[in-house]
């Protein structure tokens, strides 16, 4: 497989939108790009390493680009790749750290690195037991995320108490800061004990290394010249405290952020290394991305409306989204009775799309607590509906996967003349693929539909890339390690946590209600905005399709006690359409037209009207060498085919049919209606 061509500067540059051009640019620091959602910024930071590198600006080998998850990490390396730019270093802060610090740790401490724990968990537990603390799985899941905060902050156990008191905090597990910090202090002890460093120590001891040995900071100083820091917003005392250190006196610093999307102060992560940036450093470029390329205007609305209502609490830093895709449909508001109702009609809907031609791995019901998963996780089984739950078994660690990798490696040294993707489901149908899926639910569906995406990514990299075996196997190596899963085909279920980063084509966030969100544990204005900030975050992941929704009650026929969440105040329709009450999300020019057609389905509409709609679409978007979506979208076809207009006044209170839409298309869109050829009512601007 030859490796891509770099393009050239003037090349790269006339690829990226005007702001995303400032941003690719812009080559020395510093540099602090404000990036809204769906803005484009991994691109904006991909083209400027690679104008960086072609320029001759950047060694690709002095660069380090520091990311949040590794995930968005491997995402990095390979459009860094598909670029032709090799040999830039993309990891998180923990991997980049872990990478030094084993590197330098003979020279610095001597010996070999004490093992990693990977889970606090039995640690925490004996030092609870050591104190006489008694302790469940959850007061353990609890103590242990309140050590994290203590470790990232750089908070000692004999700061702790001043430190926890300053920032908030009422200790953890029903546990006061004096209990805590004493188990802080002997957990730390349990670790020196055994031979062993958590996570956080990684970062801690890298820090010391690099505080107090001159000549280890100079080594990493000369190797790393240039540095890109994405998701600002989200960096620890200790992460930035880290980043000092590898820049020494340097400026040469790019950092990217978005404040409205914050959602992890809670861990310790502060947006305040963002907000002041341009403090910090005077002669800081400051770049604003704000055209977003991800979702429709409907859901832009929304988002910027959730934010704008924050008011005095919303931050200087935070950007205002300008939609640049087509208009999409109606973002859809549901009030249902009961939780059971609610997941019940959120799987029929989600089984309507797949059946319209939405793929299940396009749609994500988004949660704020995992306990509210079971529920749908059953409504979709009820449904047919396949299914995966993020934060669930890590794909790669899954039996069928780590079997099916190993018989890839064996096939990869004896590939002879078979074409990679015909040698892959050779390989796979011994481990249990099949061309057609189970019948099968549950386990069986889920076995399948984790070796099939291991067949559709072959496909894809031989189609993208011309990959072969071997290059098949290495890519997996790399998704392996940075835990960067090939597509299931199934719906995905997750947390607004775990969604952060990613995006679907329809998004059903459920239980938008008080109590849930925002939850009733978040005290203080603080915690409430960084709630009203997670929403903000659920509905920036939807590319076009977006429905909200909230049950009145937890159980069939109990009482109706729960009320929408306050962030929706002013915003949640109140109209009833059809005998039941239902919304659509619409400015104040729309809301009439959206209200009136909001109910409309497919079955109300004369079938032969929408294809014979459709067909004229069709021809139009051939003639204008556009996509079909953005002459007129599907519900306003279906709207059009029910109410069957006759004149232009009756067509214009449609939705989707604005006076741009009418005055090129209206005359038309009658005579199809009428049975007649539209050819002969084309108007100037359509033709």
């Amino acid at each position: 497989m030859s490796a891509p061509t770099l393009p050239g500067a003037e090349e790269l540059l006339a690829a990226l939108d005007e702001d995303q051009r400032a941003v690719a640019s812009q080559l020395t620091g510093p540099v602090c790009v404000l990036a809204g959602a769906g803005t484009g910024k991994t691109r904006a930071v991909t083209y400027r390493i690679a104008h960086g590198v072609v320029t001759g600006v950047y060694n690709p080998t002095t660069v380090l680009a520091v990311t949040f998850t590794a995930r968005a990490a491997g995402e990095m390396r390979t459009r860094l790749r598909e670029l032709g730019v090799s040999g830039v270093q993309a990891r998180t802060f923990h991997a980049a750290a872990l990478r030094q610090l084993s590197y330098f740790w003979p020279a610095a401490i001597g010996g070999g690195i004490p093992r990693i724990v990977e889970h606090k968990a039995p640690l925490i537990a004996e030092a609870a037991g050591r104190l006489g603390v008694a302790v469940d799985r959850i007061a353990i899941r609890d103590l242990a995320a309140e050590v994290e905060w203590a470790k990232v902050s750089m908070v000692t156990a004999e700061d702790y108490v001043a430190a926890a008191a300053g920032a908030g905090r009422s200790g953890a597990a029903g546990q006061d800061l004096t209990t805590v910090a004493r188990l802080l202090s002997v957990y730390e002890d349990a670790k020196t004990e055994r031979h062993v460093i958590d996570f956080e120590d990684v970062l801690l001891l890298m820090v010391g290394i690099l505080a107090e040995r001159g000549d280890i900071a100079a080594e990493v100083r000369k190797q790393y010249r240039h540095f890109i820091v994405d998701e600002f917003q989200d960096v620890s005392p200790l992460q930035h405290r880290l980043l000092e250190l590898w820049l020494g006196d340097r400026t040469e610093l790019c950092v990217v952020g978005d404040v409205s999307q914050t959602i992890y102060s809670f861990t310790g992560a502060s947006p305040r290394y963002l907000t002041e940036f341009s403090r910090r450093h005077p002669d800081a470029t400051v770049v604003r991305l704000v055209r977003d390329y991800r979702s429709t205007p409907q859901v832009v609305s929304l988002a910027n409306n959730v934010l704008a209502r924050a008011g005095r609490a919303r931050s200087s830093a935070a950007v205002e989204l300008r939609a640049q895709r087509p208009s999409g449909p109606a973002v859809a508001f549901e009030t249902y009775d009961d939780d059971e109702s609610e997941a019940r009609a959120v799987a029929a809907r989600i089984g309507e799309l797949v059946r319209g031609g939405v793929k299940a791995s396009e749609i994500a019901v988004l949660y704020r607590t995992n306990a509210q998963a079971e529920a749908f996780e059953q409504a979709l089984s009820q449904a047919g509906v396949g299914y995966l739950v993020r934060g669930g078994e890590r794909f790669f660690s899954r039996k069928e996967v780590r079997d099916a990798v190993v018989l890839l490696r064996g096939a990869a040294r004896s590939q002879g003349e078979t074409p990679m993707p015909e040698l892959v489901r050779d390989v796979l149908t011994s481990v249990g693929w099949a061309p057609e899926a189970p019948a099968a639910r549950g386990a069986v569906r889920e076995r399948w539909e984790s070796l099939n995406s291991l067949v559709g990514l072959a496909d894809e990299l031989a189609a993208s890339r011309g990959a072969d075996m071997p290059d098949f196997v290495a890519e997996l190596g790399e998704r392996a390690a940075a835990q960067h899963a090939p597509t299931v085909e199934g719906a995905t279920l997750a947390s607004l946590h775990a969604a952060k980063g990613l995006e679907w084509d329809a998004v059903f966030l459920v239980g938008v209600s008080e109590g849930l969100l925002p939850i009733s544990l978040a005290e203080g204005d603080d915690a409430v905005e960084e709630e009203r900030r997670l929403l903000y975050v659920g509905i920036t992941r939807a590319r076009e399709h977006l429905q909200l929704s909230y049950a009145r009650s937890r159980n069939t026929g109990g009482r109706a006690t729960r009320k929408r969440s306050r962030f929706l105040d002013g915003i949640w329709p109140s109209e009833e359409v059809g005998g039941r009450r239902h919304g659509r999300h619409s400015d104040s020019r729309a809301g009439r037209r959206e209200a009136l057609t909001a109910a409309v389905t497919e079955q109300d509409a004369d079938p032969d009207l929408v294809e014979r709609l459709r067909r004229w679409r069709a021809e139009v978007a051939e003639r204008i060498d556009k996509p079909a979506f953005t002459i007129l979208h599907d519900t306003t076809l279906i709207a059009i085919a029910a109410a069957q207009p006759r004149e232009l006044r009756h067509l214009a209170i449609l939705r989707g049919i604005g006076p741009t839409k009418l005055e090129a298309y209206g005359p038309q869109i009658l005579a199809v209606v009428r049975g007649e050829d539209p050819v002969g009512n084309q108007s100037e601007e359509s033709s």
